[in-house]
């Protein structure tokens, strides 16, 4: 229905009937119902119909994608995920070599740079070696004056033989005037008893043969100073050969000292924390690099102790590592920590007061790495986390329980 205007709005009355006729075309055209040649419903009603269609079959295809990814987590997490222990607590380790100097010096020559690649026994640097070219010259010198003193002995051993032996001939002679003094001696008094001799004649020969039996006396005693004297020179030869030792282990000693100046690698690695400087002064022990095997690099894991119940060495870990998160590597279990490592702590906590809250501790668990997938790439101090496979310890564990519920069960029956 249209409402007819006031004629009193209108300047004339054939303005008005104008617009009215104008209202009265427009109104049909309006209340006509559309059709398929001039209005939209009815060709829009096969298009909302087919998106109604289109979504339910994405809502279906989202619905069974949906079981499909819960299934399979499912199957997986009862398959494999509930035997996996994991943890991001965990880095890789290497048993680095810390490269100090044995003698005290300054350093003539720093032959490696941060970072180079080196081998056992390489030389990463040397120290002056001049002072301990002098020590080794004065040590040896001391060798060989040693080896002159036994020389010297020696041939005094030798000469002394010769004279032992003048001195067994001395007391033969003295021996043999002696025989002849007492043979003169008894003659003489042979004759005095006969009547022949003198008594001056018998005094002078008892005289002689007490001056033999004398000179025998001194002779034998000469003899046995002679002999005795051999065993002090021999002692004395000891001596200089145990002087003649220690100054060979001096020699030595100085000899090891040179080689010291020369400061090698013990192992094989990557040198790393190096702060040795040409011309700086340093002490035996001094701290001057670092050699760290990264052919050798392990896994320390900090797995709560509630983790660990089925834990076992030699069980296989894959690691994933967060500087190469596209690679998972494999490994296994070396050992397991004794202690906690709040335990080998500076001051491992006392919980016999009054205050305790409990926490859960950690064990710190060795895994070896087996994939030479990142051999040379791992540093160590990388942040990984490994997943150990627990599923064969807990199935053991799961076939020891049934037999001995077994076991309980014929027990009681």
């Amino acid at each position: 229905m249209v409402e007819l205007p006031r004629k009193q709005f209108f300047e004339s009355a054939g303005e008005a009937e104008r617009i009215l006729a104008e209202e009265a075309a427009r109104a049909p055209a309006a209340e006509a119902p559309a059709t398929p040649m001039t209005g939209t419903p009815v060709a829009q009603a096969p298009e909302k119909t087919g998106r109604r269609m289109l979504k339910r079959a994405v809502i279906a295809a989202a619905l069974l994608a949906g079981a499909a990814f819960a299934g399979d987590f499912g199957y997986r997490y009862w398959t494999v995920g509930r035997f996996i222990e994991s943890t991001d607590d965990a880095y890789v380790k290497a048993d680095y070599t810390t490269v100090a100097p044995k003698v005290a010096g300054y350093i003539k020559q720093v032959l490696v740079n941060d970072n180079d690649v080196v081998k056992s026994g390489q030389v990463l640097a040397r120290i002056d070696d001049r002072d301990f070219q002098a020590a080794l010259s004065q040590a040896r010198a001391d060798v060989k004056a040693a080896e002159a003193a036994i020389t010297n002995i020696d041939a005094q051993i030798a000469l002394q033989q010769s004279v032992i032996q003048q001195a067994k001939a001395t007391v033969d002679a003295s021996q043999a005037s002696l025989d002849f003094a007492v043979s003169d001696a008894a003659r003489s008094a042979r004759l005095i008893t006969n009547g022949a001799g003198t008594q001056s004649r018998a005094e002078q020969t008892q005289s002689a043969r007490d001056q033999a039996a004398a000179a025998v006396e001194r002779d034998r005693a000469a003899l046995v100073a002679a002999e005795n004297k051999v065993p002090v020179l021999r002692t004395e030869r000891e001596q200089a050969a145990a002087q003649r030792d220690r100054a060979a282990a001096a020699a030595h000693q100085a000899e090891l000292n040179l080689s010291y100046t020369d400061i090698v690698a013990a192992v094989d690695g990557t040198v790393g924390a190096r702060s040795i400087r040409v011309g700086q002064y340093v002490t035996s022990g001094t701290q001057l690099m670092a050699v760290v095997p990264l052919h050798a690099v392990y896994v320390v894991a900090n797995f709560k102790e509630t983790q660990l119940t089925y834990v076992r060495p030699g069980q296989s870990v894959e690691i994933k590592v967060d500087s190469f998160p596209d690679i998972a590597i494999k490994g296994h279990v070396d050992s397991v920590s004794p202690a906690s490592g709040l335990e080998f702590s500076l001051l491992p906590p006392d919980n016999a007061t009054g205050n305790f809250t409990k926490i859960v501790q950690r064990i710190p668990v060795k895994i070896v790495i087996d994939d030479g997938a990142l051999s040379g790439l791992l540093r160590s101090g990388m942040s990984v986390e490994p997943e150990v496979d627990t599923k064969a310890a807990q199935s053991e564990a799961s076939q020891a329980s049934g037999e001995t519920e077994e076991e309980f069960s014929s027990h009681a029956g």
